[in-house]
């Protein structure tokens, strides 16, 4: 893990949203350093998907910055800052359910190539484009189902094939959305692999929403919590464990799903 004065590879500034007379982010100075992964938590309504969505670009903040590596990014489109290597996952699965596996990861691999979406036609031309869709699939445990339709997946599976439809655009930094949502209690374990295994590769910074509290301290470098918008604490596990304001706003505080 890089040492906590390492220059950040994303960073906020007195970043605010305000929906209406609705403060959903507020004044959030963030610093996340590179190849690490960093969780955010915080109870039902406390600004974690709206943190996202403005770090990735869905949202315009009202105040406030977002940089990466240094760039001020706050007017970036989401589009342009995925060029520039963040990529995203959301609470819904969001991946092609009419074309198989494979196919889902190929055309990722011919996007990012520039090849275009003629899955049909393009991959033919170009070698190693399926040999690397497969390694993906294995690397999400997903290898045995590269014939099968997206849409007959579990949702576990789906949101294996999503995190695998980002790994095939090589993202520098993923954004991790509740990548759990929705799974049933037998499939979080095969998650928890497959994040493990993308860290300790470590060649990626993550940023990761979750509500599941075991997951959250395996996995995570760093924990930024949040409550009403502002960020309270920011730490290691440990430091956030013992935190009496994480404990009182989150932690003990039979939060609900966001």
């Amino acid at each position: 893990m890089p040492e906590k004065n390492a220059d950040p590879i994303i960073e906020t500034k007195n970043l605010t949203i305000r929906f209406g007379g609705h403060v959903a982010v507020d004044h959030v100075n963030l610093r996340i350093e590179p190849f690490v992964l960093k969780s955010i938590i915080g109870p039902n309504g406390a600004g974690k998907t709206t943190l996202f969505n403005l770090m990735t670009g869905q949202y315009r903040p009202s105040e406030g910055k977002v940089y990466l590596k240094g760039k001020d990014i706050t007017r970036l489109s989401a589009v342009a800052r995925t060029r520039l290597g963040m990529g995203r996952s959301f609470q819904l699965t969001n991946i092609f359910p009419l074309l198989t596996v494979l196919e889902n990861v190929r055309v990722a691999i011919q996007s990012r190539k520039g090849f275009g979406l003629n899955f049909w036609r393009n991959y033919l031309h170009f070698s190693g484009v399926e040999d690397e869709a497969y390694s993906i699939l294995k690397e999400v445990l997903l290898e045995e189902k590269w014939p099968v339709l997206a849409s007959a997946l579990t949702h576990g599976e789906q949101r294996k094939l999503e995190i695998a439809i980002l790994l095939a655009l090589e993202p520098e930094i993923l954004f991790l959305d509740e990548p759990t949502a929705g799974m049933g209690q037998e499939e979080v374990p095969a998650i928890l692999e497959i994040l493990q295994r993308i860290k300790e590769a470590g060649d990626r910074t993550m940023l990761l929403v979750e509500h599941k509290m075991d997951m959250i301290m395996t996995l995570s470098d760093t924990i930024a919590v949040l409550q009403e918008g502002r960020l309270i604490a920011d730490g290691d596990p440990e430091e956030i464990s013992k935190s009496d304001a994480v404990q009182e706003a989150y932690l003990g505080g039979g939060a609900k799903r966001e």
